[in-house]
């Protein structure tokens, strides 16, 4: 199942989107969680830089 997710990304719209994942510090308990996005490529700086 893996190998068809890869090949759909690697072929056509697939590429101009990375995968993101953000540290970010969870209000509730103070721990810190990860949080995974697909960004276009454009935007990657940005959604790196909000909060």
């Amino acid at each position: 199942m893996a190998k068809k997710v890869v090949a759909t990304l690697q072929s056509g719209e697939g590429r101009t989107y990375s995968k993101v994942i953000k540290m970010v510090k969870s209000e509730k308990t103070g721990a810190y969680v990860f949080k995974e996005e697909m960004v276009p490529n454009e935007k990657v700086k940005e959604y790196i830089a909000k909060k």
